[in-house]
């Protein structure tokens, strides 16, 4: 996920400074292929990685392009997308099929407080011209970049479910718990499949699960128990049931697309990688329980009366 304002870089990932000549990045590339290969008790995700490393600074032309892009790559953007479904005025809007009814804004929450940090960062009387340029986000404090890194994954998760047609509600930035103000629900899909409690992150790291848990070396806490949490707390406030809770992680983070990790405190639980989320939300997962004709109304219904957005 070399787009990510919290990866490391093509080089990081490799081993050598952005200067390494192109032998010596050619000798490092072939060492970490040996030291991640899962056959000689690498991580796969971590061999994945270092093969895209190389995709994007193996040759003269891609390195160049690489190295215009201040490591993120020529076209990188982290400002709002105007262009995207979920943002796009209804009046321009060119593709009529119908979409999930969506409530709420996916990211905002961290948006503004990664704005807010990033200039009090910065320092007062610091004009910021681009607060997402990708060489200013780069060397900002972690904290900083994570903000921001969170926003855009929940943007992401946001275009997706917005094609999963009207048979879908998704409400976006919920409050979970009144008593806790900063426990919340990145996204709530409602579809036939079930309700799911959604949790879209990205560490900029490969990610593992251990035990019910998401284990690496980016991950902070125990993401999964405190999305069960605040999906529990939501569910008591509204009196309806979860069918089941979703990770959502870059593809490049997970080994496989779909881990299903059974049930943490009674909720079935799946790591998901970004590109199969809608394939899942329509299939399910195992465990969940399906909502069809008036429950579905019926959940709908409670769900709008009690949710309250962060």
């Amino acid at each position: 996920m070399f787009d990510s304002p919290l990866s490391a870089s093509a080089y990081e990932v490799l081993g050598v400074t952005a200067d390494a000549s192109d032998d010596d990045l050619r000798k490092a590339y072939r060492l970490r292929l040996r030291q991640t290969h899962p056959d000689t008790g690498g991580d796969a995700a971590q061999f994945v990685q270092v093969q895209r490393a190389w995709e994007l600074v193996g040759t003269a032309e891609a390195r160049a392009a690489y190295d215009r892009g201040h490591g993120f790559g020529e076209t990188a953007s982290y400002g709002p997308d105007p262009s995207a479904p979920m943002w796009r005025p209804p009046a321009r809007q060119a593709d009529t099929r119908p979409r999930a009814r969506s409530f709420g804004q996916p990211g905002g929450w961290r948006r503004e407080r990664y704005l807010d940090l990033i200039r009090e960062w910065a320092g007062r009387g610091v004009d910021l011209a681009d607060p997402y340029d990708p060489a200013l986000v780069r060397s900002a404090p972690h904290e900083v970049r994570r903000l921001l890194a969170d926003a855009l994954a929940e943007e992401a998760t946001a275009r997706i479910v917005a094609e999963l047609g009207m048979g879908y509600t998704v409400w976006h930035d919920v409050a979970a718990d009144a008593r806790n103000p900063d426990a919340k629900l990145d996204h709530i899909v409602l579809g036939p499949s079930g309700l799911y409690a959604v949790l879209s992150e990205d560490f900029g790291a490969p990610v593992r699960t251990r035990r019910g848990e998401l284990e690496g070396d980016a991950v902070v806490g125990a993401p999964v128990a405190q999305l069960v949490l605040a999906a529990r707390a939501l569910g008591r406030a509204a009196k309806v049931r979860f069918s089941a809770a979703l990770v959502v992680l870059p593809d490049d983070d997970v080994a496989t697309a779909v881990e299903e990790l059974g049930k943490v405190k009674g909720l079935p639980v799946a790591v998901v990688a970004r590109s199969v989320l809608a394939t899942v939300l329509r299939r399910g997962v195992s465990g969940a329980r399906d909502i069809g004709g008036n429950e579905l109304f019926d959940v709908r219904t409670r769900l709008q009366q009690t949710v309250r957005f962060a």
